[in-house]
């Protein structure tokens, strides 16, 4: 079984995620595509993991064979280059082949239609759909060579284009005044020759590891977190900087880290860059944050009048907020690490956001965690944590039916004052604090979000987590 999750269909190479899968899937997201009208293009990308090129490749035979243009990447690309070129030239779609933050050993396609966002559980269960009524009959392909004669695959990169895009989002010169010392991690991925050549175009002084590609990704999963970062900390130490930076994988997502070592969540980012648009640009209109992302948000977004969408988790959602109030969009994000604004492209960008943050900070003259002490001076203070519980698969469906039957009316000392039931579960307390729950739908973890106002509350908070999930 083909199934798409919130960013895609994901496997495990040589397991589920074979070239006969993903020819398969590559003839379903073609047989989607014809459906439209008009001449038919798609962008197809590749990140750094092992075979992505190769796959890839296997994709652009299949698509060419449909009589689909297959504009195959000439280098291992981010996410986000990808959904610009989508909209910059009008394509019917893209598909990258990475597998984002996930172990080395994973590998998955995310198609992303005309709109340029993650696309939508409508167009994820067609293509569903058509993959459990294909055959291996049903599948086209021609070589690539005659593909090439026909000029039904051509090679591009396109870097220039995104870069200019970038210069246009991200104040460059301020970087450049702010004569900042930034630390990079690139994490062997496609972040390589974007995330350190944009901030060297914008005059900051870059120390730059991992510049290079290993499909392993040092022995870890390629995912900017702090237990990951313990290295870019070393050489922020040793290099005096005054930042570290960070992207997963595909570039989609970030990592920041403070002169100190202090790992700056993703929730704090967001509502930092929200407090500093607004103020640099002056936008104003609505931001969109998903079920589980911080209130901080929230409670900036009010200071300044500025509304509030709250979405399911899954970026394509907050795409999709922003595609239909492009105008009045300032800032969408959640709290696993994306981000876009105001004239970018509807999915998350972690290569904008470090550079975003790099402004900030040289705007403002201070590290990011002086500048939450700003916000948290206007807003009063927010604790945000996240546990992860991994399951026995009977565990699990025992929580599951435990949840759905009978979701609590307490926890601990904490009485529920309302459920939100957009994306799992969300149980505010009468004090404002609150507990989310998710549950993976393709293994046996289970997702803790925590949110109140004191590091006191945060300790029982979570011990009643803890004691809800694994009583």
């Amino acid at each position: 079984m083909i199934t798409f999750g919130t960013s895609g269909w994901r496997g495990i190479i040589a397991d589920d995620f074979t070239f006969d899968n993903v020819r398969l899937v590559t003839q379903a997201i073609s047989d989607y595509t014809l459906q439209g009208k008009g001449e038919k293009a798609v962008i197809v990308g590749y990140d750094t993991r092992f075979l992505s090129e190769n796959f890839a490749r296997a994709a652009a035979e299949v698509l060419a064979a449909n009589n689909i243009k297959a504009l195959l990447c000439k280098r291992d690309t981010p996410t986000p280059v990808i959904a610009h070129e989508i909209l910059r030239k009008g394509l019917s779609g893209g598909i990258n082949f990475t597998a984002s933050h996930n172990p080395p050993h994973y590998n998955g396609i995310k198609f992303s239609p005309s709109w340029g966002g993650p696309a939508l559980p409508e167009t994820t269960k067609a293509i569903e759909a058509s993959c459990a009524r294909l055959t291996a009959g049903d599948i086209k392909r021609i070589s690539f060579e005659e593909a090439r004669g026909r000029k039904l695959i051509e090679l591009v990169d396109p870097q220039a284009a995104y870069f200019k895009r970038i210069r246009e989002l991200v104040d460059f010169k301020a970087i450049k005044k702010g004569n900042l010392k930034i630390a990079v991690d690139d994490l062997y991925g496609t972040a390589i020759g974007y995330l350190d050549t944009a901030l060297d175009m914008a005059g900051a002084r870059t120390i730059v590891t991992h510049k290079w590609r290993d499909v392993l990704f040092g022995g870890h999963a390629p995912e900017p977190s702090e237990e990951n970062l313990s290295e870019l900390y070393g050489i922020m130490k040793k290099e005096s900087s005054h930042l570290g930076l960070a992207c997963d994988g595909d570039g989609d997502r970030f990592g920041i880290m403070d002169p100190d070592g202090t790992f700056i969540n993703p929730n704090e980012t967001i509502a930092a860059l929200l407090y500093h648009l607004v103020q640099s640009r002056c936008w104003s209109g609505v931001v969109a944050r998903s079920v589980m992302t911080t209130g901080l948000i929230d409670r900036v977004a009010e200071k300044f009048g500025i509304a509030v969408r709250e979405t399911p988790v899954g970026f394509k959602f907050i795409g999709e907020v922003m595609a239909r109030e492009p105008d009045e969009f300032v800032i969408g994000g959640e709290e696993s690490g994306g981000l876009t604004i105001r004239g970018h492209v509807p999915e998350k960008d972690g290569i904008l956001a470090c550079l975003l943050v790099a402004e900030m900070v040289a705007v403002r003259k201070k590290s990011v965690r002086k500048i939450l002490e700003e916000i948290y001076a206007i807003t009063g203070r927010i604790f945000s944590h996240r546990l992860n519980f991994r399951l026995t698969p009977g565990a699990m469906d025992a929580f599951r039916r435990r949840l759905h039957s009978s979701p609590p009316a307490r926890l601990g000392t904490f009485a529920v004052k309302n459920t939100v039931t957009i994306d799992g579960y969300k149980f505010i307390f009468n004090d404002g604090s609150w507990l989310g729950v998710r549950l993976s739908g393709t293994e046996p973890v289970v997702r803790v979000y925590l949110e109140t106002d004191s590091a006191a509350k945060m300790k029982k908070l979570a011990a009643a987590g803890r004691k809800f999930v694994q009583q």
